[in-house]
């Protein structure tokens, strides 16, 4: 079974554009993407879109859907109704490349900025150990397919251009906390880097970026409140402020 949909498609680059309609073929257990597809063999060959796997697995296809960030390849056309006029935006947190492409480089400074895992120097590569608990509550973290949907519905620079230099995102908190968790990690400055440089204070804990994400990771409850948690008790529990005092911890 098959039926003409409305769509409308932003089309521009970093000096504007215009949503464009467009009514377009769309057949039974078909995605967003696969009519995107469609509009560029039928409609519209210029238009600009990022994807890979066409399986939720790669994250290249993050747009916003009716003004919910997603990815294209696992929003069934069946999810609307068949009167309804889906509209179709690049990401609205970074910069228009074209059409719906945009420009994601901010999330790969973030990530240059991230120190890496820093193995104990006492243990060969061979010799780490760890309970089994230390590896399921890391995992979650590892499904992270780097879409940036979490990093787009952020209010914090969706709607703050101006905070982005001060904060890094959900996406790299996961990977802050993860790292700290680790109890093989050697580096012992995690916590002091997520308030003084990744700016995980600016979090008001809206849920918004675990609302979105495509692997169902719990961003907020189980990575960026216990963050914020341990960047509290580093900060203000006194027993720490007075180990500083005489010596006994660094600053």
């Amino acid at each position: 079974m098959s039926y003409d949909a409305r769509f409308r498609v932003w089309r521009g680059d970093a000096d504007g554009g215009e949503l464009v309609d467009y009514t377009v073929e769309v057949n039974e257990g078909e995605v967003v993407l696969d009519i995107i597809h469609r509009l560029q063999a039928t409609q519209a060959p210029d238009l600009a879109v990022r994807w890979n796997c066409k399986a939720g697995k790669c994250g290249s296809c993050s747009a916003e859907v009716n003004g919910m960030p997603r990815l294209m390849c696992m929003t069934r056309m069946s999810t609307f109704a068949e009167d309804e006029t889906v509209t179709v935006t690049p990401m609205r947190a970074f910069p228009v490349v074209r059409d719906l492409v945009t420009d994601v480089s901010y999330n790969y400074e973030k990530a240059r900025q991230m120190p890496a895992f820093e193995p104990p120097a006492d243990l060969a590569p061979g010799e780490y150990r760890m309970a089994q608990v230390d590896v399921e509550r890391s995992q979650e973290f590892r499904k992270c397919i780097e879409c940036f949907l979490c990093q787009d519905t952020c209010h914090v620079v969706r709607d703050h251009e101006d905070n982005k230099e001060a904060f890094a995102g959900p996406r790299f908190f996961i990977r802050a906390a993860e790292l700290d968790m680790h109890p093989l990690d050697a580096r012992t400055d995690r916590v002091q880097r997520a308030r003084t440089e990744q700016g995980i204070g600016l979090c008001n804990i809206t849920k918004c970026c675990t609302q979105v994400c495509p692997e169902h990771i719990r961003i907020t409850d189980n990575a960026i409140i216990p963050m914020k948690e341990r960047v509290a008790g580093d900060r203000y529990d006194p027993l720490v402020w007075l180990g500083r005092k005489i010596g006994l911890r660094k600053p």
